[in-house]
């Protein structure tokens, strides 16, 4: 017998795998890496894969059990993640399963009727446990705090005679949020069960996927509840079981599959997280829509001793919820957002809806001379893959440039040069020294440092010529260079005049433009706003590739396509701008920085 590694993403290795897991009754399931023990003919008999530190599809086949075939393919497996720097190891099985591997040295994390979750290896829950126990201990200082308080609302509820008083207090109780954002019914579900504890832990989903990073969204709910001296915010579980990591491949049936991942998360929380916290209570939202919600606010009841549901917070009839917020996000609509989230997590929405413009219009397809999906337009320096990378990069420092807009006053050149130079720097060495979005950087920062600032949109273009005005002449760039070139002979605006005169032809030609189009549905709505800005805009990355007279040759092609416009068209312009050179990458930016307007400025 030997062991063989198999590639689960090529697809004939693929297909052996899962004959082989169908012979043996299970499902195939992800994986990135899978090990077969095969025979002296080369059948495979026995075979287990590995998605990360998780075990996955291990199966003997019958005529082998009991030849410790089983031990050895497990040693392997634990031996590879370990070389791939997992020190701790876990696998899902079925109940039946136990003592197999309870025999290998794994031990029993959580259970369910028809799913069991073990692990092995160092550290592990008894990490996470030693970890909350801290926490736990050092929430304690806050107890004469919170004597004091409790002493402070007998006295107003002896005076307020219809209030009834609460002689027992639980101790302390958890909420588990992903607030993806956070809103003002989260806000509203850990205020009211703060009432009713001593001390409040509040526990962010850490599975990043979704719209907002792990990171960001336990900001957000610090930065949410800091006025409530008695909650606690802490890092999400690492042992949480999602939809996204729990296995199915060994259940019987798929419907199984929610109710097992809901029972087995609640006997990790039960057994685990809930007593090294010294946490008595859970606290829940009502779910009036979502049905797997409801469903685990149900098993919830069922497996846990004490548990309150909070009436959720309603706006305008609606639950306040982080899909509303979501889907107002996509509309533009940042006159509902303001009602249903505190300002704290603002800057992270302004910050999310700048990144979302820069990657529309990088996805936008096809663009003459830029890169988007289909090619390198007349760049050999970069690809999609490279101005992915280079936004992925930004993203963080416009969340700073958000939260420094937030102040009170507004804030300095110094203050935002800084963060931009931070943001430079970080781009420059995700990308190898490539300038992908210098311009972008600094139109897009100071939209977003107006955005974050202005209460009422309708003074964003005045805040963004009082931010501009503070930033010097700039030597060095393409504007600069571009101007130049032109010797006087005509007046080439470059990024920073454009910006310190408020981005008029934004605001005045282009958004407007571009509203209509997506009110009309256009499905070519970006195409045609990149080309209408093409029309007007004196493209100094034009100028500096190229000339003044090759500018004005693409605002009369731009304009001619306008009028008369088709895709195969766009194609030919991309073709013949990739030939010639040219790339209007400052029509780019304001095509980002429009789109960008147009998400704030409903």
């Amino acid at each position: 017998m030997e062991i063989q590694t198999l590639n689960p993403t090529t697809p004939r290795q693929r297909q052996r795998i899962e004959a082989f897991l169908k012979r043996n009754g299970l499902r195939f399931d992800d994986m990135h890496y899978y090990a077969a023990v095969t025979d002296d003919d080369g059948e495979m008999i026995a075979g287990g894969g590995l998605k990360g530190n998780v075990i996955k599809c291990v199966a003997v086949d019958d005529a082998h059990k009991g030849e410790a075939i089983a031990n050895t393919l497990i040693s392997h497996l634990i031996a590879h993640a370990n070389e791939e720097g997992h020190s701790n190891v876990m696998l899902f099985t079925k109940p039946k399963n136990r003592q197999l591997f309870e025999s290998l040295s794994f031990r029993l994390l959580a259970e369910a009727p028809e799913a069991v979750l073990m692990e092995t290896g160092i550290g592990g829950i008894n990490n996470t446990v030693e970890a909350l126990k801290k926490i736990r201990e050092e929430s304690e200082k806050y107890k004469e705090y919170n004597k004091e308080c409790k002493e402070e609302e007998k006295t107003n509820l002896t005076t307020s005679p219809s209030q009834p008083l609460t002689t027992t207090t639980p101790l302390r109780g958890v909420v588990v949020m992903n607030c993806n954002p956070f809103t003002l019914g989260h806000r509203h579900l850990i205020e009211q069960a703060a009432k009713q504890v001593e001390r409040l832990f509040v526990m962010v989903v850490r599975e990043d996927c979704s719209l907002f990073a792990y990171a960001e969204r336990k900001a957000m709910v610090e930065q949410g509840v800091a006025h409530l001296k008695n909650v606690t915010v802490i890092d999400g579980s690492e042992y949480a079981i999602s939809q996204a990591t729990f296995p199915t491949y060994f259940l019987k049936r798929l419907d199984d599959a929610a109710d097992t991942q809901m029972l087995l998360d609640l006997d990790l929380f039960r057994r685990h997280i809930a007593p090294a916290l010294d946490a008595t209570v859970r606290f829940v939202g009502t779910e009036p829509t979502d049905r797997l919600t409801r469903r685990y606010n149900q098993l919830m009841h069922e497996v846990l001793t004490d548990v309150r549901e909070i009436v959720r917070l309603e706006k305008e009839g609606n639950a306040v919820s982080a899909s509303r917020v979501r889907k107002a996000m996509e509309q533009g609509d940042m006159n509902t957002i303001r009602q249903l989230v505190p300002p704290t997590t603002l800057p992270y929405i302004i910050a999310h809806l700048a990144t979302q413009a820069l990657q529309a219009e990088l996805d936008t397809t096809p663009k003459p001379g830029l890169v988007d999906k289909d090619n390198n337009g007349a760049h050999r320096d970069m690809d999609y893959a490279l101005m992915q990378r280079s936004i992925d990069t930004l993203h963080p420092y416009f969340v700073k440039l958000a939260l420094l807009g937030c102040a009170d006053a507004l804030p300095t050149h110094t203050s935002i040069r800084d963060i931009g130079i931070e943001a430079e720097k970080a781009m420059l060495s995700a990308t190898n020294g490539v300038n992908t979005h210098k311009g972008a950087l600094f139109s897009m920062g100071l939209a977003v440092v107006a955005a974050a600032h202005e209460k009422n949109t309708d003074s964003l273009q005045t805040t963004i010529k009082a931010l501009a005005a503070s930033f010097p002449d700039t030597n060095g760039t393409h504007g600069s260079k571009a101007k130049l070139l032109s010797k006087g002979t005509t007046a080439i605006k470059g990024a920073l005049d454009n910006a310190r005169e408020g981005y008029e032809m934004l605001f005045a030609e282009w958004l407007p433009f571009y509203i209509e189009r997506r009110k009309e549905r256009d499905a070519h709505t970006l195409h045609k706003t990149l080309l209408r800005i093409m029309c007007d805009l004196d493209d100094t990355n034009v100028i500096y590739r190229t000339d003044l007279a090759t500018a004005e040759e693409v605002k009369q092609e731009a304009r001619a396509l306008l009028d008369n416009f088709s895709k195969a068209a766009l194609k030919d312009m991309d073709r013949h701008y990739t030939t010639r050179n040219i790339s209007p990458g400052g029509a780019a930016d304001m095509l980002s920085l429009t789109i960008f307007i147009g998400s704030i400025q409903t």
